[in-house]
């Protein structure tokens, strides 16, 4: 199978790594299987022979239009981290051939890969609409808001769609590449995340930090200031929408326009970030931890905790908490996001 790897201006060095260091150790590894699957050709392309990293490393790569075409095209994670650049670095003159081949590549039928920032560059050229994907969950409120035409859920470490899978944060370069191999042989692929002692992790949900999201709009920041203040209490939208002086369809469409959800599963998320912080530092009881962040008993919190964020309160506790208060751990974490 031959795979091109798309290098770019301030790409991650740890992505592109990654990508190849787990290929090629899923190549050393295929001898250890009854039946193995071809190996992967791995080949580098860009717009010019040496590419500069983000952290300033030269990287040799074939012109994209001189190699075979490829069987899959992989666009580690590249340029700025941070929204509104990263916007401007995708859409940049400098990046039109970029872009120009992935769309090449997706008239010709090429499978693309992409992780982390990369996702918006494929977003940019017009590839992924129409389609599921994911981002870093950072972005996921300006991706959502300048690509509103992708099917975006930024919970999802890994989103396949119709010939395109996107990956979430800097690290998810793992997963994808894991992925490629598992499409090849679920078999090698266990093996080689058991060689890198790569665990199952399927959401990028326990990762989000929910007053970040919120602060790119001034209803969804004040609404979220509200739901943390009155955390232990019922979710009434009429009073929070009241309390952040907008009506609740208002209230509805602005978190629905920056985060893509509802705003009771936005305060669901908020709720269980301090839960899962209550549980990771005190000793409090789950039923206790359960009334601190606004749910009847310790049954509605575990339901949760496993369906949003795949764990339990068994798993998020180290054994060896101090004693607590809910106050207590509240003006923590809230100092903490603050």
């Amino acid at each position: 199978m031959r795979i091109s790897v798309l290098v770019l201006d301030e790409l991650f060095d740890s992505g592109l790594a990654t990508v190849l260091d787990v290929l090629q150790m899923a190549n050393e590894l295929r001898e250890e299987l009854p039946h193995p699957p071809p190996r992967w050709e791995l080949t580098r392309v860009g717009g010019r022979r040496a590419i500069r990293t983000a952290s300033g490393q030269l990287v040799e790569a074939e012109a994209i239009g001189d190699v075979p075409r490829p069987d899959l095209l992989v666009v580690p994670g590249a340029g700025p981290k941070q929204p509104s650049p990263l916007l401007d670095w995708v859409a940049a003159p400098e990046r039109a051939p970029a872009r120009e081949a992935l769309r090449q590549a997706r008239a010709e039928g090429v499978p693309l890969a992409a992780a982390c920032t990369s996702t918006f560059l494929l977003a940019e050229a017009g590839v992924l609409e129409g389609l599921a994907a994911t981002t870093s969950w950072w972005l996921a409120p300006a991706f959502r808001q300048a690509y509103p035409h992708v099917a975006l859920d930024e919970s999802h470490m890994l989103v396949h769609a119709e010939g395109v899978t996107t990956a979430g944060a800097a690290m998810a370069h793992l997963d994808l590449a894991l992925s490629v191999v598992r499409q090849a042989s679920p078999a090698l692929a266990d093996l080689t995340a058991r060689y890198l002692v790569v665990d199952h992790r399927p959401t990028q949900a326990g990762y989000a930090i929910p007053s970040h999201l919120a602060r790119t709009d001034p209803t969804v920041s004040a609404f979220e200031r509200w739901v943390r203040a009155h955390i232990d209490q019922p979710l009434r939208l009429a009073d929070a929408a009241r309390a952040v002086g907008a009506s609740e369809r208002t209230l509805q469409r602005a978190v629905d326009k920056v985060l893509g959800v509802s705003p009771l599963r936005f305060a669901q998320s908020i709720r269980l970030e301090q839960a899962t912080h209550l549980l990771r530092t005190t000793d409090l009881p789950t039923d206790t931890v359960a009334r601190c962040v606004g749910y009847e008993n310790a049954s509605t919190l575990t339901t949760l905790l496993r369906q949003r964020l795949g764990t339990t309160p068994g798993r998020l506790r180290r054994g060896t908490a101090p004693a607590g208060t809910c106050q207590a751990a509240r003006t923590e974490s809230g100092s903490a996001n603050g």
